[in-house]
Order: C-alpha cells, then sequence, then structure tokens
C-alpha cells in the first residue's frame, strides 16, 4: 500500500491486464510493485497471496544461499 509520501500505483502502468492467480481483468485497488513494475490482481485477496508466494521464495533462496555458504567453509 502506498503512503502519502509515495506515488500511488496506477492501473494504467500495469504490466498485465489479467489476475495471475484467476485470470480475471486486474482492479485498481489490488496492485502492488514487483521488480520495479506494476502487476495487478483481481483483488486485494489475490495480491496479498503473492505477496506471501514472493516472501516464501525469497526466504528459501536466502536458507538455501546459507546453507551453501556453509559448506564451503
Amino acid at each position: 500500500m502506498a503512503s502519502a509520501t509515495e506515488t500511488p500505483l496506477r492501473i494504467e502502468d500495469a504490466v498485465n491486464a489479467l489476475c495471475p492467480w484467476s485470470g480475471k481483468p486486474i482492479a485498481a485497488d489490488a496492485l502492488t510493485l514487483y521488480n520495479g513494475a506494476v502487476v495487478g490482481f483481481c483483488d486485494p485477496d489475490c495480491r496479498d497471496r503473492f505477496a506471501r508466494a514472493v516472501a516464501s521464495f525469497e526466504d528459501a533462496l536466502r536458507a538455501r544461499r546459507v546453507a551453501r555458504a556453509g559448506l564451503h567453509q
């Protein structure tokens, strides 16, 4: 969610027209930034689901890097 000092995300800037989870059209209240691009979802629940998935993948990659770093010591 954008704060008062951030530029609000705009649906016309989204890189997609359909929600990647549901296949439904994206909604203005369900936008997020991912790798510097505006990505849209059909509703805030799908947007939040995406955020949880990304966080999970990032955690797994971080754990893998730590584990591999330990193997090379």
